[in-house]
C-alpha cells in the first residue's frame, strides 16, 4: 500500500518508487529536423516525419516527472535502454524501479543492483520461453532465484573498464503470477512474498496513464517547431505544465485528505482553465482554497493492472495513405484528376 508520512512525500514501505517508459513524438517534415530525428528506415522519403523518441522517470506515488530523455529512433544511442542509462543519476539507494519486459538486461540490473537499487520488472519475452522453475534455487511454485552470467561480449557503449568492474554473475529472482512473468532484485520470498510483488507491479499501468496525459491530454503527440533546438525547447514546456498540473494535484491531495493518484488529470486541467479565465489575475488565499477543493472534487479511483488492446473501435476515414511525395501527388492530381473513388 502507499502510505503518507508527510507533505509531498509518497512511499512503499518507506522507499520512493519510480516508473519509465519510452514514447514517441512527431516533429514537422523538413531537412533539419529529419537530419537530427529521421524517420523510421521503411518510410520511403518524403511520406514520413521525424521521429523524437521521449524516455520518461515518473514518481510513482504524485505521478511528478523526475527526469526525461530525449534521442533519435533510427541510429546508436535512441534506444529506450540507453536514454534510461542517462537519468540513472536520478537514483538514490533504496530507490525502486519499476518497467516492462524491455528493461530486465544483465547490465541493467548490474547497474541497480551495484547502486542498491531494487527492480521489478517483466520478463523479456527470449527468456521467458526458456524459464524453467524446477532449476536453480526453487523457493516456492513458479518462484526461484537464477544465476545470470555476464555477456561475453562488451556493448559498444561501455567502455573495457566498466565492464570489467561488472561481477561475472548476478542473482535475480523469477517469479509468475498473475498471468506475467516477473524478473525482480528482491530475492527474500519472505519479505516480498509473490502476492506483494503482483501488487507492485501492477501499479506499472501508471505510466501508460501519465504519457498519454502528456501526449494526448495535453497535445504532445505532434510537436510544431522547425528546428530541432526549438522543438526540444517546445518539448520540455509540454514537460513543465505537465509538472504544474501535478503540484495541484498535489496541494489539492494533501488539503483534501486523498492520494494524488486518485485525482483525474483531465478534470484539474480543465478546471484550472476554467478558472484562470474566471479568476483574472485575482488569486487570493481563499479562492486559491476552493480551487484545490474544486479540484479534489473528481475522482478515479486507483486503476491499476488494466489490460488494453492495442486498437481502436472508430473507423477510419475513406482516404488512403499518401504513398508519394505531396508534392507528385498534387502534379497528378492536376493532370488526371482526383480517383473516383475518393470523389
Amino acid at each position: 500500500m502507499l502510505t503518507r508520512d508527510a507533505p509531498r512525500h509518497w512511499h512503499w514501505r518507506g522507499r520512493r518508487v519510480l516508473l519509465t517508459d519510452g514514447t514517441t513524438t512527431t516533429l514537422p517534415d523538413n531537412e533539419v529536423n529529419q537530419a537530427a530525428y529521421p524517420q523510421p528506415d521503411s518510410q520511403k522519403p518524403g511520406l514520413g516525419f521525424p521521429l523524437m523518441r521521449v524516455q520518461a522517470l515518473i514518481c510513482l506515488g504524485s505521478g511528478a516527472l523526475c527526469d526525461a530523455a530525449t534521442g533519435p529512433c533510427v541510429g546508436k544511442g535512441g534506444d529506450e535502454q540507453t536514454l534510461l542509462r542517462e537519468m540513472l543519476d536520478n537514483l538514490e539507494g533504496g530507490d525502486i524501479l519499476l518497467g516492462d519486459a524491455f528493461y530486465p538486461t544483465y547490465f541493467l540490473l548490474a547497474e541497480l543492483i551495484g547502486n542498491g537499487i531494487d527492480g521489478l520488472f517483466e520478463q523479456y519475452g527470449a527468456r521467458k520461453r526458456s524459464t524453467d522453475f524446477a532449476l536453480a534455487e526453487v523457493l516456492d511454485k513458479h518462484d526461484h532465484i537464477v544465476v545470470l552470467s555476464k555477456p561475453k561480449k562488451r556493448p559498444d557503449w561501455m567502455s573495457p573498464e566498466e565492464y570489467a568492474r561488472l561481477p561475472e554473475t548476478l542473482n535475480v529472482r523469477e517469479i509468475q503470477c498473475g498471468g506475467k512473468l516477473l524478473v525482480t532484485t528482491f530475492l527474500d520470498a519472505k519479505d516480498t512474498p509473490k502476492g506483494v510483488l503482483k501488487a507492485l507491479y501492477r501499479r506499472r499501468w501508471h505510466v501508460e496513464l501519465d504519457i498519454r496525459n502528456i501526449k494526448t491530454t495535453l497535445g504532445m503527440e505532434t510537436l510544431r517547431c522547425k528546428s530541432p533546438k526549438m522543438a526540444c525547447k517546445e518539448l520540455w514546456v509540454y514537460l513543465l505544465a505537465y509538472n504544474l498540473i501535478r503540484l495541484l494535484m498535489a496541494q489539492s491531495a494533501w488539503l483534501s485528505d486523498q492520494i494524488p493518484r486518485q485525482l483525474s488529470f483531465k478534470h484539474t486541467v480543465q478546471v484550472w482553465t476554467a478558472w484562470t479565465q474566471i479568476a483574472r489575475g485575482s488569486e487570493d488565499g481563499e479562492s486559491m482554497y476552493q480551487l484545490m477543493i474544486l479540484i479534489a472534487r473528481t475522482l478515479v479511483g486507483l486503476r491499476s493492472g488494466r489490460i488494453e488492446p492495442r486498437l481502436i473501435k472508430r473507423r477510419r476515414n475513406r482516404f488512403g495513405l499518401l504513398m508519394e511525395p505531396r508534392a507528385d501527388a498534387r502534379e497528378r492530381v492536376r493532370a488526371f484528376g482526383h480517383p473516383k473513388k475518393q470523389r
